[in-house]
């Protein structure tokens, strides 16, 4: 087999191609949370007593906008976005699976990929995507969520990051599952360079990968500093693209399949998000903020 592709003039490996794929999703997955909206808690644009007073006595149609946009609040930008993810994810999902039922759009790049990842691997290229692609598997994703549910108890002393975890783990296992009994994809007609179990349809190590990291990088990056969270959606970003785009490379999946496994598990870790992150775990915004603004609001109805 050659062990290059030419495109272009420039060589490119299965590795390389894996490693700019995740490069491009960290860039993305940092640098949105680098300029993520935040407000100075403590400075002029923190909620001070009159800019909560403001909230409350605004018009209900237009505090619950303002509510849901503002990322100093519980319940506010980060469950908003969260919520969109949700959408975002389960309509890509459909997209997809609609795709390949049409043999449209980005099905038409399936046998391409996979062609290519059987024709290009070289035995050191397989070694280093099989390591890789372990990564998405159920033995290290469970490791490094109990690991981070065990960092995240000592922190709070509160079972809710646990449960969250594991509600996050276990329901993209079942959801993926399901789908693919349902769909019932064949697996590509190529060198299957690793192993693999049940149907092909959608990727369930890209599930497991996009749920997992994100649901620890959230943890982790709780109540830290911009560029903690930063590097941890980085991180959590790169892992999750180099997954899948191992699962293409070494013949187990197809192109459409790892798209719609990341887009589940996304929709998922979301949905967990929303379930956990507005008044149990408070993702959104400083507790003292929100508690202040929750504090404001029931005077204001008792009034």
């Amino acid at each position: 087999m050659p062990e290059r592709f030419e495109a272009g003039g420039c060589a490119v490996s299965p590795v390389l191609a894996v490693g700019v794929v995740a490069a491009v999703a960290a860039f993305a997955a940092g640098g949105s949370m680098l300029v993520w909206p935040r407000r100075n808690v403590d400075g002029a644009f923190g909620l001070e007593h009159a800019t909560e007073r403001a909230l409350v006595d605004s018009p209900r149609w237009r505090r619950l906008l303002r509510e849901r946009v503002d990322p100093a609040r519980a319940t506010g930008l980060a469950l908003t976005v969260a919520s969109a993810v949700l959408i975002g994810g389960v309509t890509a999902a459909g997209i997809v699976f609609a795709m390949i039922r049409s043999e449209t759009g980005l099905e038409r790049w399936d046998l391409r990929l996979a062609r290519w990842g059987a024709e290009h691997s070289t035995g050191s290229s397989t070694a280093v995507l099989r390591e890789v692609t372990r990564l998405g598997g159920t033995e290290f994703t469970v490791a490094i969520a109990l690991v981070a549910a065990v960092s995240a108890y000592r922190r709070t002393r509160s079972r809710a990051p646990v449960a969250f975890l594991a509600l996050a783990l276990v329901g993209q296992n079942v959801i993926v599952n399901v789908t693919k009994w349902v769909v019932d994809r064949a697996r590509p007609d190529v060198d299957r360079l690793v192993g693999y179990a049940g149907a092909s349809f959608p990727s369930g190590h890209a599930a497991a990968a996009a749920t997992t990291y994100a649901a620890v990088a959230l943890l982790l990056g709780w109540h830290r500093s911009v560029r903690v969270r930063a590097g941890l959606a980085a991180a959590a970003a790169a892992v999750t693209a180099a997954v899948a785009g191992t699962r293409v490379v070494l013949g187990v999946h197809w192109f459409t399949d790892v798209l719609a496994g990341m887009a589940l598990g996304l929709a998922w870790f979301a949905l967990c998000a929303i379930a956990f992150g507005g008044r149990i775990l408070r993702f959104g915004a400083p507790v003292a903020v929100a508690e202040r603004v929750v504090a404001a609001e029931r005077a204001s109805e008792a009034g």
